[in-house]
């Protein structure tokens, strides 16, 4: 079996979300591809699990600062 190049480099945990996304999206042209081996398929899928999951967490994250920022917008309104 040959190497695979994975999306979202060695560490993908320290990417910020735009390329989070970009490697999603690449994983997600991979596997709709239908042309890995069995193996690639899986560390792909594995792959996308986690970049999915990076971007949850980014999506999360600013979800939370805007609830915060908005409270703030309300009690300095009352």
């Amino acid at each position: 079996m040959s190497e695979i190049k994975l999306p979202g480099g060695s560490d993908p945990t320290k990417l910020g979300y735009e390329a989070a996304r970009a490697a999603l999206t690449e994983v997600v042209e991979l596997m709709e591809s239908g042309e890995l081996e069995l193996e690639h398929s899986i560390a792909i899928w594995e792959r996308g699990e986690l970049l999915a999951r990076i971007c949850d967490e980014f999506l999360a994250n600013a979800q939370a600062k805007l609830a915060a920022l908005e409270t703030e917008d309300e009690e300095d309104d009352d």
